[in-house]
């Protein structure tokens, strides 16, 4: 079964800034896809779509077979049942985007323990619920790599680390897809690796992921399956080996020419 259908997905912004024109694709759970592109290629408004961030002109997107948007239902774009689709997939940004004025351990609480005070029990089980969320916290910031640093705030942290802790908070909330956009882009090559390596692990144990990198040697190493995008839609698409070692499009050949490091 598909845990994510994504059905013509389209979008302009100022009338006639075409960026998406008619994506589709689906993933099998435990599947990991890498989203490779030029910059302005619609990687990021694509994942910006599936995580409600924008909404789409066109298109259907479909979870664990719930249809969660619909451009020609209104019933599914309401704002309120927007933010509960949010749950369905995590987004790691490009710069982190950690609360400074929290520890690592409170930015990775923080959405479940707001999401838990929305329960009807939480009132009546609120410290056994709090110590649950913070167990679960502190094994998430542990599995990254950073059981010594709950206690530290972002300003005390380096990147790779930040963006460790980044990786922690979207877990928190179980999504069925968890999202990275371009997640080194921040990083010194020296804090890359670290992160990668995280990323490779969710791989390992079967996360469902979807990977926008400019990363390629990492992207034909870790995922599952690689797309191409250009110009607002699919050109590419298959197992690593084929797109990076035998790909069938010119604008596939011609973009990786750029990478030298991808053979």
């Amino acid at each position: 079964m598909s845990v994510l259908r994504i059905n013509n997905i389209c979008k302009t912004f100022d009338k006639d800034t075409v960026v998406l024109r008619g994506i589709d694709f689906s993933m099998e759970k435990g599947e990991t896809v890498a989203i490779i592109g030029s910059s302005g290629s619609g990687k990021t408004t694509l994942l910006r779509c599936l995580n409600f961030l924008t909404q789409p002109d066109k298109g259907q997107i479909t979870v664990n077979d719930e249809v969660l948007f619909d451009a020609a239902d209104p019933a599914t774009q309401k704002e309120r049942e927007i933010r509960k689709k949010r749950l369905h997939f995590g987004l790691v940004f490009q710069n982190f985007n950690l609360f400074p004025q929290y520890t690592a351990l409170e930015n990775v609480m923080l959405a479940s323990e707001l999401l838990a005070k929305e329960q009807e029990d939480y009132r009546h089980n609120k410290k056994e619920i709090h110590e649950r969320l913070l167990e679960h916290a502190k094994q998430l910031l542990t599995d990254v790599g950073l059981k010594d640093k709950m206690g530290h705030y972002p300003h005390q942290l380096s990147g790779g680390q930040q963006q460790r802790v980044a990786i922690a908070r979207a877990l928190a909330l179980q999504p069925d897809v968890l999202c990275f956009d371009e997640p080194t882009s921040a990083l010194d090559p020296e804090l890359t690796g670290e992160v990668l390596k995280v990323i490779k692990g969710l791989a390992d144990q079967n996360m469902t992921m979807i990977i926008v990198t400019h990363e390629m040697a990492f992207a034909r190493d870790v995922a599952d399956r690689v797309i191409f995008m250009d110009g607002g839609v699919i050109v590419e698409q298959g197992p690593p080996q084929e797109v990076f070692g035998n790909p069938k499009h010119e604008r596939t050949i011609q973009f990786l020419r750029g990478y030298n490091n991808v053979g």
